[in-house]
């Protein structure tokens, strides 16, 4: 089971965006709508968005997509009255994304199937940049498992349930002295979690979405490797030699992920229009020090974040032919409060930006959209080499095919 979890998570993403290290992103129709979609679900992505509606689906139906993103954070420093700027590689970067459903004729219970990748992280800072000792090099791929169960309790509300089985693999890399050296820790673990959904809908213009995911903890058990080389400090009895260090040791960290609940409303004032609105809040306020755990002496990362929210606004025309054409906003708030900033994580407030376009057929659907984050700069200042002054910015791409039987 393990080899298959790390297979697996080579196809997870690594990469920093909005809300701490949350990946909302999940299906490229829900994208294209600002993922206002729980109140809505009408696809097998629902299985994330919100479980309960997989119970509107007749038959089998498989959605296989993929999220593509660049990301870049410029930072503009001033250390001792000296500018200096650094920046982030922006190459592109995939999360997988494969959703089944399955409702059998004359019964009111589907069965679900995804395989997601709702957190991750990566940034990599040039060597030399100032803030090398605090941040250098840091990556979380986190690929969750998701069966799932929906009722059709009436014909106008539905619930459903599903296990998480998460797997992740962090590594983070932190300069100690001079450029060339490092601290590097790297581990892997597995947690178990839920998910849960109702979908009620009391008028065909109006249907109202709740969407829960529990909260886990992984324990990223692997090793430290601390490296420097030696060097020469002068003295008044003449050059004293400093050895270099090169160890290798056991180590572990907890994470505590978030639980996260939604809340969504839909207004359909003709059926080929459809309006949502979705209120994502995530339980940041958990995540507090974490304690780096090895035999050599334990290390405290200090986070100390604060829950935060996605506010989401989405759209949808359809057209003949199946076609339909979305549009979205989010905006996003800031996880990372000032005094416990770090350039690993330079999360800030944001504004998120979605369109797209998709079809559904007899059997076969397709979607793609766009989405383009921005926000205003942040400057911190703490008294520390990290201050300064920090921008952000995204570009995604997402599609999917969908086939129905």
């Amino acid at each position: 089971m393990k080899r298959l979890l790390v297979a697996a998570a080579t196809c997870a993403p690594s990469f920093a965006f909005a809300l701490g290290i949350r990946l909302s992103d999940q299906n490229p129709e829900a994208t294209a709508r600002g993922n206002a979609f729980a109140a809505t679900a009408d696809n097998p992505s629902a299985i994330y968005y919100n479980p309960s509606g997989i119970a509107q689906l007749e038959g089998t139906s498989i959605l296989l997509g993929s999220y593509a993103i660049s990301v870049e954070t410029r930072v503009d420093l001033d250390a001792k009255g000296a500018r200096s700027f650094s920046s982030t590689n922006d190459e592109l970067q995939f999360a997988p994304q494969f959703f089944a459903t399955w409702k059998p004729a004359q019964i009111p219970v589907a069965f679900g199937f995804g395989v997601y990748s709702p957190f991750g992280f990566s940034l990599d800072y040039p060597d030399d940049t100032a803030f090398r000792a605090l941040a250098h090099k840091g990556e979380i791929e986190y690929l969750t498992f998701n069966p799932v169960i929906a009722v059709k309790v009436a014909e106008n509300f539905s619930v459903g349930v599903g296990v998480l089985i998460n797997y992740g693999r962090a590594t983070l890399n932190r300069g100690v002295l001079a450029p060339g050296d490092e601290f590097r820790f790297r581990g892997d673990g597995t947690s178990v979690g839920f998910n849960a959904g109702l979908l009620w809908k009391p008028h065909p213009m109006h249907s109202f979405g709740v969407n829960y995911r529990s909260a886990s903890n992984i324990d990223f058990d692997g090793r430290s490797h601390l490296f420097f080389k030696g060097f020469t400090v002068p003295t008044a009895l003449g050059p004293f030699q400093v050895p270099g260090l090169d160890r290798n040791e056991d180590a572990r960290v907890r994470f505590d992920f978030p639980q996260n609940v939604v809340l969504g409303y839909s207004f359909r004032p003709a059926p080929d229009w459809n309006f949502e609105f979705n209120y994502d809040w995530t339980d940041w306020n958990t995540l507090n020090d974490l304690v780096l755990h090895q035999k050599s002496g334990n290390q405290v990362l200090k986070f100390d974040w604060k829950s935060s929210a996605f506010y989401e606004f989405g759209v949808t025309k359809k057209f003949a032919h199946g076609l339909r054409v979305s549009g979205g906003y989010i905006y996003s708030e800031n996880s990372v409060p000032n005094e416990f900033f770090n350039p690993i994580i330079p999360d800030s407030n944001r504004h998120i930006l979605s369109i797209g376009v998709g079809q559904t057929l007899d059997h076969f659907a397709w979607d793609i959209a766009y989405q383009y984050a921005f926000g205003p700069d942040r400057t911190v200042s703490n008294g520390t080499a990290a201050d300064g002054t920090y921008n952000t910015d995204s570009h995604a791409i997402t599609l999917s095919i969908g086939y129905h039987f």
